[in-house]
């Protein structure tokens, strides 16, 4: 029976109710299922994935998939657990928070068509890019296998084994494609790759390195176990160590890629070559090397094609971004991750500068996110996102507030410093000790300006960084060259800019009664209330 509703805006269907409706729900993302076991075997590297739990002598594993190769999840924890005799666990997807957690066990894996069932130990809490650790360690797992697409950012907590998978591509097709992009062999191109397509990197090394000496393909390398050999160096790529007689080439490591660079030059004298589809792996890194020429090659259209998005009108609407969180004033930190090395580190860091420049500053914990969470907090004039680069950029076209990236937030936070258009995805590279480590000094000028967004004077309530880590009481010498301003406390505004503000008091109008006592019991039947 269908339900119709009379508010457009809530048009919720009847099934969203409903508990067998949500579990007969198919989830809309495409899913292929292996056929073949001799297949599965080659695609999943169950022979790698064996030696390196019995050679380690892991007991437990948990096997992290996407939605998309969820279909096999089954056969594979039963491939490893047969033959490397430990007890597999599976960590699945939700499609980003679009359904309700669905049950395990057998219900959970009819939905995929799959027979044999295993425990479903969790779902994953972020992006399926990142490695879960928070939702492993729930079962003491001692390795975690990630399946798929990988951001490859660094972990801590546990060992991680790396399965990408082999995606088909024509390496014929693609080095032909190579060659119309770029005719002239002595240009100088860095080669790119989705993670799905690096078991074909060294064919095409061997068939395009004859013909460019100016090429350089970049190397998976994520940090993961430390005994486990994650990827072959190119034979395009040597090492400082291997030239003899040469000035020392650059050695460079960014996303989980290493990639090596000419004597005296730089990332801008290149142009990259990317292999894959249109992800967020290709935007990531297409903001961060903003200044280089961008061609790319579809394996599953076999088309190629020279990027022609306008970066600078990206760079743009991310300057806009920057305005917004420099006049906001109430801050909200949303934690993107768990797994990420250094994530709590970067948050208490973010603490410290807002609180210098004088923002109040709140941390949110809520999981994968979405437009009806963030809209819950109101009283927020911007988010701060961290998470892993590939999901730090946020559109936040949909979103009531923006949503930056901590690189931003801390541009936004410096009144003296100007933003020449590099960008940073990765918030390791604002941590001490890091190539774009900025600092704070205490001499910051705390005048009021006039914001580029609104017109309007805005006032920088700064704090020195002595009392942003710590609380006093002792009396200090008023500055007295101090700028006169209005101060008004933020709730107090924010209250002020409401067109409701809630019941109206009535001071002195109402009479003063003594307690009653209330209602016992629950929401669902109180006390006082009949069957």
């Amino acid at each position: 029976m269908e339900v119709e509703t009379t508010a457009k805006s809530y048009d919720v269907p009847a099934s969203a109710f409903s508990e067998s409706a949500v579990i007969d729900t198919h989830l809309d993302v495409p899913s292929t299922k292996t056929e073949s076991i001799e297949r599965m075997v080659e695609v999943y590297e169950i022979e790698r994935s064996v030696q390196v739990i019995t050679s380690s002598g892991f007991n437990k594993v948990a096997l992290q998939f996407p939605d998309s190769l969820l279909a096999d999840s089954a056969s594979v924890a039963r491939l490893i657990e047969q033959r490397a005799s430990c007890k597999a666990f599976i960590l699945a997807d939700t499609s980003y928070g679009r359904h309700p957690p669905l049950p395990a066990n057998k219900t959970f894996l009819k939905l995929y068509n799959v027979r044999i069932c295993f425990k479903l130990l969790a779902f994953l809490h972020f992006s399926s890019c990142c490695v879960d650790e928070i939702a492993a360690e729930h079962a003491d797992a001692e390795l975690i296998i990630h399946y798929g697409q990988a951001c490859l950012s660094q972990t801590k907590r546990l060992p991680v084994l790396y399965v990408f998978g082999k995606n088909p591509i024509n390496v014929i097709e693609c080095s032909q494609h190579f060659r119309q992009l770029y005719p002239d062999t002595g240009i100088r191109v860095l080669v790119f790759y989705d993670v799905v397509y690096n078991h074909c990197i060294g064919a095409l090394d061997e068939a395009l390195s004859p013909l460019y000496p100016n090429m350089t393909i970049s190397t998976i390398a994520p940090e993961g176990l430390p005994s486990e050999p994650t990827s072959q160096q190119s034979s395009r790529n040597p090492q400082a160590s291997d030239v003899e007689g040469m000035e020392v080439n650059q050695c460079n490591r960014r996303f989980g890629r290493d990639f090596t660079l000419a004597a005296n030059s730089s990332i801008s004298d290149y142009q990259i070559f990317y292999i894959g589809e249109q992800s967020l792996t290709l935007r990531n890194l297409m903001m961060t090397y903003n200044k280089c020429q961008f061609s790319t090659y579809d394996p599953i259209t076999n088309e190629s094609r020279r990027e022609t998005l306008n970066v600078n009108k990206a760079l743009m609407k991310r300057y806009h971004m920057i305005q917004r969180a420099k006049d906001a004033q109430i801050v909200g930190i949303v934690v993107g991750t768990l797994g990420v090395a250094d994530y709590l580190k970067i948050i208490e860091r973010l603490k410290k500068v807002l609180a210098i420049a004088g923002k109040k500053s709140y941390v949110f914990v809520m999981g994968k996110l979405n437009v009806a969470k963030l809209a819950n907090f109101l009283e927020i004039d911007v988010f701060v996102l961290v998470s892993c680069p590939e999901n730090s950029l946020i559109d936040s076209k949909e979103f009531y507030k923006p949503v930056v990236t901590p690189y931003e937030m801390e541009i936004a936070c410096l009144r003296t410093q100007e933003w020449t258009g590099d960008y940073v995805t990765d918030f390791h590279e604002l941590l001490p000790g890091k190539s774009i480590n900025t600092f704070w000094t205490d001499d910051n000028d705390d005048s009021p300006y006039i914001s580029l967004i609104t017109g309007k004077m805005q006032h920088n309530y700064k704090s020195s960084a002595k009392e942003a880590g710590e609380t006093s009481t002792s009396l200090v010498q008023r500055n007295q060259e101090t700028t006169l301003a209005t101060q008004q406390p933020l709730t107090a505004e924010f209250l002020a800019s409401r067109s409701w503000q809630g019941l109206q008091q009535n001071l002195g109008d109402t009479p003063v009664t003594t307690a009653v006592e209330g209602r016992r019991g629950i929401a669902a039947g109180y006390t006082d209330e009949g069957e």
